[in-house]
């Protein structure tokens, strides 16, 4: 019985996110590639500039929050640390990931969701709003693409892997030494949709070298990732942690598991 009112709470939660993403939708279609969309509205609490794109998806977002008493605590991109009243939880939001691919038109951005108890993520949810794929993970529960369940590649060389890889801008040795050895390099600018893809077998690593990721970027791709098989940690190879806010970024290595030992030890 405990399990079923579990997973009752679960999909409840991410049938919310699907209404959420739809809405989303409706206001970033109007904004991609257009001059409105990009201007710069306010400073964001991260510290970057808030695009107007960015501003109206998550403007509808939190009044949808709020409405609907999703949870207490409210982490985004642009408004950082909110209070929503509800009973518990916090959820960690990017509205638009990828922001400059949307405004430059290229198709590569989506709405991250992590809802998480305790300091645990628990549910994640990343819509990619250029292609309106939709990757969802429950912890302990699998990791899914529109319903379907999917797994992190078998790749176990690095020779034959494909990787996003994000190096230091003061510090390339270690990416270059990294990128001689595998076989593809990508960087495609939208760190969930990224996670996600390494969930699913479409790369084989995600790493982030510049100290700059955030909770709100990482926290739904990395429980995607892991519910697909993969492995999330630091540099070291220690599970990584973010603070509940957007003003601490932080390196991360994401990879199908069998690649990872290899790659922490060619970054040190």
């Amino acid at each position: 019985m405990a399990y079923h009112k579990y997973h009752a709470q679960n999909m409840e939660f991410l049938a919310c996110c699907e209404e959420i993403a739809r809405a989303v939708e409706d206001i970033v279609e109007d904004l991609v590639s257009k001059p409105e969309g990009s201007e710069v509205v306010r400073t964001g609490a991260g510290g970057t500039p808030t695009r107007w794109i960015d501003q109206a998806a998550e403007d509808c977002i939190v009044d949808y929050i709020s409405s609907h008493s999703l949870c207490r605590t409210l982490v985004s991109e642009e408004c950082g640390k909110k209070d929503m009243g509800g009973e518990k939880g916090t959820i960690f939001l990017d509205p638009v990931d990828g922001t400059h691919n949307a405004l430059a038109g290229i198709p590569f951005y989506a709405l991250s969701i992590a809802y998480a108890e305790e300091g645990v993520v628990q549910q994640g949810f990343v819509r990619d709003l250029a292609h309106l794929e939709t990757f969802t993970a429950v912890r302990g529960m699998g990791a899914y693409l529109d319903g379907g369940p999917i797994r992190v590649s078998r790749t176990t060389l690095l020779e034959e892997s494909a990787m996003s890889v994000y190096g230091r801008k003061f510090n390339p040795a270690p990416v270059l030494f990294l990128g001689q050895k595998i076989r593809r390099w990508r960087l495609l600018g939208a760190s969930a949709l990224e996670l996600c893809y390494v969930a699913s077998g479409r790369l084989d690593g995600f790493i982030d070298l510049r100290a700059t990721l955030r909770v709100t970027d990482a926290a739904a791709g990395m429980l995607v990732c892991e519910e697909a098989g993969g492995k999330v940690s630091d540099l070291d190879g220690r599970r990584i942690r973010f603070p509940d806010e957007v003003t601490v970024g932080k390196c991360l290595v994401a990879s199908n598991g069998t690649l990872h030992g290899k790659v922490i030890e060619y970054l040190r």
